[in-house]
């Protein structure tokens, strides 16, 4: 007799199996197949490319308010992408990234980058701007990263203003190129209306660094700026501001240094140093007093974004408090090497408070977007700071031993050439065989555009007494003068040039083996100018220079034929303006004279009258003053000129007549 078995059927199994069938026969495992999500496909000629791979891509645009019927002038809100990719063998550090915008583009912003020269947004780049990478500085090879994009490309996304380009046109840029040194760059591809690529390599005939440094070499500037970090904590450190004026005629006096702060940070004691603004009331409502909530802000040296930093005075140099730094506490003094070495450096030192997320001791962040400034003095654009290898300093026991910074990045600032009508000193001309001198330009240092004068009218030219006298004592002489040499007369009247400091060449006398010039300088402000110099040069007559009189004078062949004059010991300031010795006078401008004498041998076929013997280029303190438009002519020479003009004419006159008679 069989065994009947009776199982109990365990029907909430059978209920799951049936649930989960439409599973089982749908989706299929995916454990061991390659049907990886598809990636992104690469930009056009990514894969071809063994190198540093540059492009930008025009993504859209609108047309802005004010909209106007003339194309040319219409503005267009545009959005554009640049991205940079490391496809090579080597790191990339410091990237740059040059675009060659050309239609009158304004910058409003460029996430992923900081523009090189410092300036704030919006800011005009239609002659092309270069972008260095923030925060992310360095690309990395896809070697040491696996390939990972995050690590070798950076992306910058452009807002900005464009004008002139309508549809169908597509403003792109003239060009894109690598910055960086060792790497060529052929001319981009453009493909299509709206992308543009080019591949940079390696360039083979660049000379390698002999020495392996960590970070970028430091780089040549005409002021360089080092940030050192000295001492780090957790949410602080201790820096140290260092600035080395290598330029030979780069000058600072009374400068102010400024920088902006990307996260939040704060300063809270200076050594050196002193910021213009002490109001902590900016921490107390801002993130840092709701992260530090038991400090006491009452202390702190400066809560600004932008802090205005200057020198300390002479008197706090040896303050325990403020002081007892080397090379600080000059006022604000910074002079070529090549007048005095041991002013030609200042430092100053700072606490830093940090804000989250940069709480690790080494979360160390450089401020960004650095500019300084003097009174009469270069203008200097500065870069982006860059990471560089650890600044040694001496051992402070005084063993033969160094000690480094726990990290250091430096800033390199050039002068440039001031734009028409924003110098801070002027030239004017004069010469004995002309009676008339030849003023500043109109509004040569900026005007002031409610004074009812003329901002576009040429100078009137002047008696040489009245450049003694403020401009706005000349108006008299000036008119006479006109009406007395039947000059016309500009309606309405020229502005001021407006300039603190004028200096006049003056040609005293031209003979037959050599020749003299006066050189004044007039300082215009109420401040006086300590340790002065004006550089002076002279393309024509340099080599026959004989001797300065009255003022220390040098030659300096290297510095492109330039004569070097300083205020001898105990002479050695420009004093300012004063009022008039009676009531009613007019205010009298500090002035220092020099007389020069130069010899015609060395210099053959030098022509005084014709304008060889005046200068080219002239700088007071290192700032580049604005030259006349003119120079004087001699009224003997251009008699001749009109004499023979008068027997072309005639010749002309005559042939014509002959010929009707012939025919």
């Amino acid at each position: 007799m069989k065994a009947r078995l009776r199982l109990g059927v365990p029907w909430h199994l059978v209920t799951l199996m049936l649930l989960s069938l439409p599973s089982i026969i749908f989706n299929v495992c995916y454990g061991q197949t390659d049907d990886y999500e598809s990636p992104a496909a690469p930009p056009p000629g990514l894969d071809e490319c063994n190198g540093i791979f540059l492009t930008y891509s025009f993504t859209s645009r609108e047309k802005e308010y004010p909209k106007v019927k003339n194309a040319s002038a219409q503005a267009w809100a545009f959005k554009s992408l640049a991205t940079i990719i490391n496809t090579g063998e080597h790191e990339l550090k410091g990237w740059q990234m040059f675009v060659g915008f050309q239609h009158k583009e304004i910058l409003v912003s460029a996430s992923g980058a900081i523009v090189v020269d410092g300036d704030d947004f919006p800011v005009a780049v239609g002659n092309g701007t270069i972008f260095a990478g923030n925060p992310q500085v360095d690309l990395k090879t896809a070697i040491e990263t696996a390939g990972d994009f995050t690590q070798i490309s950076a992306q910058i996304e452009i807002t900005g203003s464009v004008f002139g380009i309508k549809p169908p046109g597509v403003p792109m840029p003239k060009n894109i190129k690598l910055m960086n040194d060792g790497y060529k760059c052929p001319k981009p591809t453009l493909r299509g209306k709206s992308y543009m690529r080019v591949c940079c390599k390696k360039d083979p005939k660049a000379k390698e660094e002999k020495k392996r440094l960590k970070f970028l070499p430091r780089r040549y500037g005409d002021l360089s700026l080092t940030y050192d970090v000295l001492k780090a904590y957790g949410n602080n450190y201790q820096a140290q501001v260092t600035m080395d004026n290598i330029h030979p005629l780069g000058r600072l006096d009374h400068w102010n240094l400024t920088w902006e702060w990307m996260n939040g940070e704060f300063i809270s004691t200076m050594r050196g140093a002193y910021t213009h603004k002490r109001d902590f009331s900016e921490c107390i409502y801002g993130t840092a007093g709701k992260y530090y909530k038991d400090f006491d802000f009452s202390t702190i040296m400066n809560c600004e974004k932008k802090p205005v930093i200057s020198d300390l005075p002479p008197d706090r140099k040896n303050d325990s408090q403020v002081g007892k730094l080397p090379y600080c506490c000059r006022n604000g003094t910074l002079l070529p090497a090549i007048m005095d070495e041991s002013k030609a450096r200042s430092i100053f030192q700072l606490q830093v408070y940090k804000m989250p997320p940069f709480l690790n001791r080494t979360a160390l962040v450089p401020p960004e977007k650095w500019k300084i400034d003097g009174v009469v003095n270069p203008q200097y654009k500065c870069g982006p700071p860059i990471r560089v290898d650890p600044t040694e300093f001496p051992d402070p026991s005084g063993l033969d031993s160094k000690t480094y910074a726990v990290a250091s990045w430096q800033v390199t600032c050039n002068i440039t050439r001031p734009k028409e009508k924003l110098s801070r000193c002027c030239v004017s001309f004069s010469a004995y065989y002309n009676r008339s001198a030849i003023p500043c330009n109109t509004c040569a240092c900026g005007c002031d555009n409610n004074k009812g004068c003329s901002q576009n009218a040429k100078a009137m030219l002047l008696p040489p007494e009245s450049l003694l006298v403020p401009f706005d004592n000349r108006t008299e002489k000036a008119l006479a003068w006109a009406a007395l040499n039947k000059f016309k007369v500009p309606n309405p009247r020229p502005c001021p040039d407006n300039c603190p400091v004028s200096i006049n060449w003056h040609i005293d006398s031209d003979f037959k083996t050599g020749w003299t010039a006066s050189v004044t300088l007039f300082n215009w402000d109420d401040s006086p100018f300590e340790d002065w110099f004006a550089a002076i040069k002279l393309d024509k007559a340099y080599k026959g220079l004989e001797g300065v009189y009255s003022l220390n004078g040098t030659k300096f062949d290297n510095l492109n034929n330039t004569i070097l004059l300083q205020g001898l010991p105990g002479l050695n300031f420009l004093m300012g303006e004063v009022n008039g010795t009676k009531p009613g006078d007019p205010r009298v401008p500090g002035k220092q004279q020099t007389k020069i004498s130069f010899i015609k041998k060395r210099t053959p076929g030098i022509n005084i009258p014709r304008g060889d013997g005046f200068p080219t280029r002239i700088l007071f303190n290192g700032e580049e003053c604005a030259l006349p438009t003119q120079i004087p002519r001699s009224s003997a020479q251009q008699k001749s000129h009109f004499k023979f003009l008068i027997v072309i004419i005639m010749a002309i006159v005559t042939f014509i007549l002959m010929s009707d008679h012939l025919h």
